[in-house]
């Protein structure tokens, strides 16, 4: 099979994926999880029942797929290099801001919070696969700034908890409870502009002591 060929099919399954996920992430906040079918998903999607199987042969592993599109930016850009941390917390906290404005991420949270008493595996499938491998790329960053002297970060689980916590509680929680609620983007900026001030002043790496010497 050429390589074109090849390249045409991996884009047309692409196209599909993403059709059958958006159909999937429409239809569990319309009906709920439990009363969405595969089928109904198929339907939906525009494809057939064989293909959306082919892809994703449980409900579950659809929902899989939801979590991973959505938190799809922690697979796609490395974390900044140390050396700089207003630098790479500013890049860090842009990305992270983008990554909560889309509307698939509050649908996931919509869907995961609606369903939470009956299918607690969602929670767990949002957590392990989305939420803490994110998390564990900005505490890798820190990690790698307290090491390389640049801050002094005793506790950098705690750190990126606050890094993140600053922005979500601004760009993300009134978006999700509030319908309408919106924040500019120079508002968004300036969010960000103050977590990451705020972290490198906290934990600045301490200057060299007064001199001894006359």
């Amino acid at each position: 099979m050429s390589k074109v060929v090849t390249t045409y099919h991996q884009r047309v399954a692409q196209e599909k994926r993403a059709l059958i996920v958006t159909a999937a992430t429409a239809l569990f906040l319309e009906l709920g999880y439990d009363r969405t079918s595969l089928a109904r998903i198929a339907e939906r999607s525009g494809v057939s029942r064989a293909t959306l199987f082919k892809q994703f042969p449980s409900k579950a592993a659809l929902f899989d797929a939801i979590v991973t599109e959505s938190w799809a930016t922690a697979d796609e850009e490395d974390p900044p290099s140390a050396g700089n941390i207003v630098d790479g917390l500013s890049t860090i906290g842009r990305r992270y801001a983008e990554l909560l404005s889309r509307p698939q991420m509050t649908d996931l949270f919509r869907i995961v919070i609606a369903e939470l008493p009956r299918f607690p595996e969602l929670a767990n499938a949002q957590f392990s696969h989305g939420k803490m491998p994110y998390f564990e790329s900005v505490r890798g960053y820190l990690l790698a700034e307290h090491e390389a002297g640049t801050v002094r970060i005793e506790d950098v689980e705690l750190a990126a908890t606050q890094f993140l916590g600053m922005i979500s509680n601004y760009v993300f929680w009134p978006t999700l409870l509030v319908p309408g609620w919106k924040v500019s983007a120079e508002r968004v900026a300036q969010v960000v502009d103050e977590a990451v001030h705020t972290i490198a002043a906290r934990y600045a790496a301490p200057g060299p002591g007064p001199s001894t010497h006359d």
